[in-house]
């Protein structure tokens, strides 16, 4: 995965009203720190944001921030590690981006995408994606867009599991072994074998067995 340029600004006003007026001149309050960095105060175009998160969500794509102070210009790589949008509106509030060493392997969540027809599905089952994303372990560069599995000889009762996936290069999967990925689901019986009308007449027969109210009383 390519590193992805987002330019910043540093900042140096706090509080709820500057970030206010920020928010209002499309810039969204932000903060860049990690274990060995100082945590620094910066702010990110709204429209630069929304860019990058069409391109993988939070904790997936891999960022150089640009920040900009006074004509200075640091580059650092990192990721979104928070994203606070306002529960009504969906707006963005605030973003915390977090150090990431090059060398050093990371932690992401990867989509899970299914390639191909299960013959299964052919055959009458429903496909059911029981993990839409997997987390990983690997290097920052290696961090694959998303993982492909192959379903197309999936049976009905057939299933992947976390086990059986392979991935290029030094990617591990931390999940467990037997933990189930995709999987054909039998079809589900028809509830209505027989005709509707033998079955209401069996329904029928069944409550005079029952204590079917008296003629003349109240039902």
């Amino acid at each position: 995965m390519e590193l992805i340029d987002l330019k910043t600004e540093k900042r140096t006003t706090t509080g709820n009203g500057p970030a206010r007026r920020l928010r209002r001149a499309g810039q969204i309050p932000a903060v860049y720190y990690g274990p060995n960095t100082e945590p620094v105060l910066i702010s990110v175009n709204k429209n630069d944001l929304e860019s990058v998160l069409k391109k993988g969500g939070i904790g997936q794509v891999i960022l150089n921030l640009v920040i900009q102070n006074n004509g200075e210009t640091r580059t650092m790589p990192a990721m979104i590690k928070e994203l606070q949008t306002h529960p009504v509106s969906r707006n963005f509030i605030h973003v915390d981006f977090y150090e990431i060493k090059m060398d050093r392997k990371i932690t992401v969540k990867i989509p899970v995408i299914t390639t191909g027809v299960a013959k299964g599905v052919e055959l009458g089952g429903i496909l059911q994606i029981v993990r839409r994303e997997l987390e990983v372990e690997c290097l920052p560069l290696e961090v694959p867009e998303s993982i492909i599995i192959d379903i197309t000889d999936l049976d009905i009762g057939d299933s992947i599991h976390v086990g059986k996936i392979s991935l290029e290069g030094e990617i591990e999967i931390l999940e467990e072994d037997n933990r189930t990925v995709v999987t054909v689901l039998h079809p589900k019986l028809e509830e209505a074998e027989t005709p509707e009308g033998e079955e209401a007449a069996e329904e029928g027969a069944e409550g005079e067995g029952e204590g079917a109210p008296e003629a003349g009383g109240e039902e």
